[in-house]
């Protein structure tokens, strides 16, 4: 796998945008919030997330959901599947659904579907990254951390075929 991968983002640039989306997402959402991460590529952001979040007065409860459209390839499959089993505690919670990338709208737009089927009160989407350019199903994210060209990014908890997660900022793959 010869390719290399070039900083975008810095871990500090990062941490700045997160304390930024913290308090925007505490003037909009209540104390008491289910965070519900989306795994593996948003467990970083989840982790840096409910810490800003604290910091500015919200006290989430925690949970998390495994679902996957690229499988091993660095192009959607265009099929959203969950992998494990739904959190029982969202019925009747106010719920803030994190993922690493709104690509698509696929991703997203299923999981905040599942989440009100099984009962969720409200649901508010944040992603860290958004590629408007390759949207094809209608839906945005309540809250965004930076806005990038069609690049294909690793690192900060976004892998290409399971490697790069561990990465402390976000990187382009050439």
């Amino acid at each position: 796998m010869g390719e290399t991968v070039r900083e975008l983002f810095s871990a500090a640039a990062i941490h700045r945008r997160i304390d930024e989306l913290a308090a925007e997402i505490a003037g909009r959402v209540p104390v008491d919030v289910t965070l519900v991460g989306l795994l593996k590529g948003a467990f970083m952001l989840s982790t840096d997330l409910v810490r800003a979040l604290d910091a500015k007065g919200v006290t989430p409860r925690i949970e998390f959901l495994q679902v996957s459209s690229y499988g091993l390839e660095k192009e959607s499959s265009g099929r959203v599947k969950v992998i494990g089993g739904m959190p029982e505690s969202v019925r009747g919670k106010d719920v803030l659904l994190v993922d690493d990338i709104q690509d698509t709208g696929r991703t997203l737009k299923f999981t905040t579907d599942l989440l009100r089927e099984n009962g969720a009160r409200n649901v508010w989407s944040c992603a860290l990254l958004d590629k408007p350019s390759r949207r094809q199903v209608d839906f945005e994210a309540d809250f965004i951390g930076f806005t990038i060209e069609d690049v294909f990014i690793v690192g900060y908890g976004i892998d290409y075929a399971e490697r790069y997660r561990h990465l402390p900022y976000i990187g382009v793959v050439s």
